[in-house]
Parts: structure tokens; sequence; C-alpha cells
């Protein structure tokens, strides 16, 4: 009976919170979701702006450059299928959602991330918050961030936000780490600074890995713009949400080949952007 009481009690507090922040600083989340829809319509607008045919061109040539001719042929054809599928909207809506959110995530995620590398503390510290993060529900920050901010591309950009931090937190943090004692030692004999250290040792050993974090937080946010699809965020997600509801298969699935196709296509873009380039490849 305790316990029950316990837990009620908790359950209360958090309402009164949520409550109690939405009545005094609402002006602060309008402002926050003033900013986040900013930065997502002005996405939306640069992909939007030329015709899908040149969207589709610019992938493919930086397909190409980036992975290979094949490649990039085939990202080419694959967002012209999602054009002539009627989802091209939907896609760079998604895609959009996407970019915003891993710009907000990274901006956060790699300082951090190299602090925690350099700051065995603050590692320390990071660990059980993110994997709290990675283990709770992705469902469960999709709540608060509508108790604040309604519903919308806001609430999206929040929740897709903090699922996709962790990986490029903890992939940072170790490739500061792994960092070869020899070259620290060999850089502090010969009197290099800190920042010196940092920018011209540690930081290229830990490229692969932050690049790997990146890789992993992309990923992570297609994950959770989908399920964010029930809030209003528009794109795909909401497409699949619709179509679950009016039990339309055939839309689900194309819907579904979309999201595919854009995970994939950002999945080798930047497995390829942090490969060393050791020439063309065909």
């Amino acid at each position: 009976m305790e316990m029950s009481a316990l837990i009620a009690g908790f359950d209360e507090t958090v309402d009164n919170a949520l409550f109690w922040l939405g009545d005094h600083a609402a002006f602060l989340f309008d402002f926050f979701r003033l900013v986040l829809e900013g930065l997502y319509d002005g996405a939306l607008w640069l992909l939007e702006l030329p015709p899908f045919y040149v969207v589709a061109l610019l992938a493919g040539l930086l397909g190409w450059r980036v992975v290979g001719r094949g490649f990039g042929l085939g990202v080419a054809l694959a967002l012209l299928a999602c054009a002539a599928m009627g989802l091209w909207l939907e896609t760079m809506s998604t895609l959009a959602l996407v970019v915003a959110a891993s710009i907000i995530a990274l901006a956060i995620s790699l300082p951090l991330g190299v602090l925690a590398g350099l700051m065995p503390r603050l590692d320390r510290a990071l660990v059980p918050v993110l994997d709290l993060i990675q283990t709770l529900p992705p469902y469960i920050y999709l709540l608060p961030a509508i108790a604040l901010l309604g519903y919308g591309p806001a609430t999206a950009l929040v929740a897709t936000v903090i699922v996709a931090m962790p990986p490029a937190i903890r992939l940072t943090a170790l490739g500061i780490r792994q960092t070869p004692r020899e070259f620290i030692e060999l850089g502090q004999a010969t009197g290099v600074t800190p920042l010196q250290m940092f920018w011209k040792i540690r930081l290229p050993f830990a490229v692969p890995s932050i690049m790997a974090g990146i890789n992993q937080s992309l990923m992570m946010a297609f994950g959770m713009v989908v399920i964010a699809g029930i809030v209003g965020s528009g794109g795909l997600g909401e497409t699949i949400y619709g179509a679950i509801r009016t039990l339309d298969i055939a839309t689900s699935i194309d819907a579904s080949i979309a999201i595919v196709i854009l995970t994939m296509m950002l999945d080798r873009l930047t497995q390829g952007a942090a490969r060393p380039r050791n020439g063309a490849r065909t």
C-alpha cells in the first residue's frame, strides 16, 4: 500500500511539473518550437526548391563521388522511384526531419563526446544517462514533448534528437580515448600545446570512430522519425501511420520502400565518407 502511494505521488509530481512548465514557461517553449520548425522548414524548402529530377541527379552524383558509379546510379534511380510512387514530398519531408534532427544532435553530441573522451569522470557520469536513454522505449520521449510543444515537427525533432545523441557521444568519446599512447608521448616530448595535441594527434585518430557515430545517429534518427509520425510530424512516418489506420497496405508498402531507400542512401554515404580515398572506385 505504501509503495502504491509512493508511485501515485511520483506520478502526480511529474504531471504537476509538466503543467507548471506549460503555464509558466510557455513563452520559452513557443520560442523553441519556432526555432525547431524554422530549421525544419528551411531544410524542407531547400529540398523542395529544385525539381525532383534535379535532386535525384545531385544525389546520384554525390553517391558516385563518395561511394562509386554503380551506387550513384542506383541512388538516382531509387529517388526517381519515390517520385513515381507519388511520395516525393513525403520523402523530402522525412529527409528534412532527419537532416534537421541530426544537425542538432551532432552539434550537441560531438563536443560532449570530445569532453567525455578527455575527462574520464564526465565519461563515467554520462554512461548511465546514455544507457537509460537507449533502454527506454522511444515513444516515451514523445509524451512530454507533446505536452510542452504540441503536435507537429518540433515534437518529432526533440524526440529524434534525444534518440540520436547516444551513439555519437559514445563513439566520439571512444575515438578520443583510443589515441595511441606513443603518439601522445611523442607530442608531449616535442612540446605541443593541448590544442595542438587535440587537432593534430587525437582528432585524426578519432575520425573513423566519430564517423561511425554519425552514421549510427542517422540510423537512429530514421527509426525515430517514422515512430514520430503519430504526432503529426509529416513525411513518410505520418503516411505509414495513416495507412495503418485505414488498412491501406499498398501505401504502407510504398512508404516503407521509400524509407529503406533513404536509410540505405545515407548509410552508404556516411560510410563512404569515412573511408580514405585511394583513388576512384567504379
